[in-house]
């Protein structure tokens, strides 16, 4: 059974998540940004994966390894949405398959 604790951890994570990007909007919905804003702000998601997998590297699990391998191809060939299911699946499929 999953504990209180975690549940509650959880649904802060939410509404803290959820409340950065409603204030992030409501500030910056009436500012007209310059073109190296929205690139910095476009860029964000993408500097927002690589900080989660970045770990990967220093791995020395082959599961770990080899789905940061089949993200990377991912990356290359489809959209963020896509590619962050695709390692997900594959780091479960992996730990899943390869155990330590």
């Amino acid at each position: 059974m999953i504990q209180t604790s975690t549940i509650i951890t959880i649904i802060v994570i939410a509404v803290v998540t959820y409340s950065c990007r409603v204030i992030g909007y409501l500030v910056l919905r009436r500012m007209n940004l310059s073109a190296k804003a929205m690139t910095v702000l476009q860029a964000a998601p993408g500097c927002v994966l690589i900080s989660v997998i970045s770990p990967a590297f220093a791995s020395n699990r082959p599961a770990d390894l080899i789905a940061l391998a089949i993200t990377i191809f991912a990356a290359t060939r489809f959209s963020m949405l896509i590619t962050v299911l695709t390692g997900l699946c594959a780091a479960a499929l992996m730990r899943y398959l390869l155990p330590m």
